[in-house]
């Protein structure tokens, strides 16, 4: 069937009127035709039309099957099978290093469940996956409650604590910094930490304009908007990932102040890229 015969699950001018309604009104129809493009718009409503009846984890599977991707996992014998923890992630891609992320923990815990942007809830396949986190405005109480439920529950938790894709930042492809939250509820839930190393790396456009924009002084990260872009560039890729050793919860101890450990474990997690 053609691409244009198919329902419309992503309408970018949509979602852009939905987190921004006085925004939209501003934008030109020949730049949102662009933003349609760039976010591959037509190729992601096809994908969710064939795998429609594929939800959670089987649709991480038919979506890497489609993109010919493979995950290539190390560290198997370190991710608890029963236990519930938080497993913390660099974010090189931006988006496919988190379909990998999720095909890796799934195929040994089917009780995954993701702290994600709110805006990947468009992708109704991922949703019973899928934690929104608000990352424009405030979160709301009801987004609020939904964080607090994950970290209480017995779910093995995914998170990518930098909130961001990795920048090039002296040459190498590294985070920003990694939020202490997953600390905060690691001690108080009692969970421990599960570190994940995804190697990866987005193209030289993509970090090029990153450092642009912050030079011109622009808050607004429009480099993400060519996120999408990246994805569909990696087809036929491999992706490695590598599981590090838990950290038990009373390894955050007094002796350093949650954003101090948050950035102990971000280093931990990046000195297992070279571990074999």
């Amino acid at each position: 069937m053609d691409l244009l015969e198919q329902e419309k699950f992503i309408k970018i001018r949509e979602v852009i009127h939905k987190k921004s309604p006085k925004l939209a009104k501003w934008i030109p129809k020949p730049l949102i035709s662009y933003l349609e493009r760039v976010i591959h718009e037509d190729e992601i409503n096809y994908i969710m039309t064939r795998y429609y009846d594929d939800l959670g984890l089987d649709f991480v599977d038919s979506l890497l099957k489609e993109l010919d991707v493979e995950v290539h996992l190390e560290g198997v014998e370190n991710i608890p099978l029963e236990d519930s923890v938080i497993f913390a992630s660099n974010h090189p891609l931006g988006g496919l290093d988190g379909v990998a992320f999720m095909q890796a923990i799934g195929k040994y815990r089917k009780d995954v469940k993701f702290l994600v942007n709110d805006i990947l809830l468009n992708i109704r396949n991922l949703e019973p996956l899928f934690v929104p986190v608000n990352k424009v405005g405030n979160q709301s109480k009801a987004g609020i409650a939904a964080i607090e439920t994950a970290y209480a529950s017995d779910h093995a938790l995914l998170v990518f604590p930098a909130g961001l894709v990795s920048r090039k930042i002296k040459g190498k492809i590294v985070d920003l910094e990694w939020k202490k939250s997953f600390i905060n509820k690691a001690k108080k839930y009692k969970k421990d930490i599960v570190p994940v190393y995804i190697e990866g790396r987005n193209s030289n456009f993509f970090y090029n304009l990153a450092r642009i924009r912050a030079k011109l002084g622009l808050k607004a990260n429009i480099e993400m908007l060519y996120l999408p872009d990246e994805l569909f560039s990696q087809r036929g890729k491999n992706i490695k990932i590598r599981i590090g050793k838990r950290i038990p919860y009373t390894h955050f101890d007094q002796s350093k102040n949650e954003r101090a450990w948050a950035e102990d474990v971000k280093q931990q997690v990046y000195a297992m890229a070279n571990s074999k």
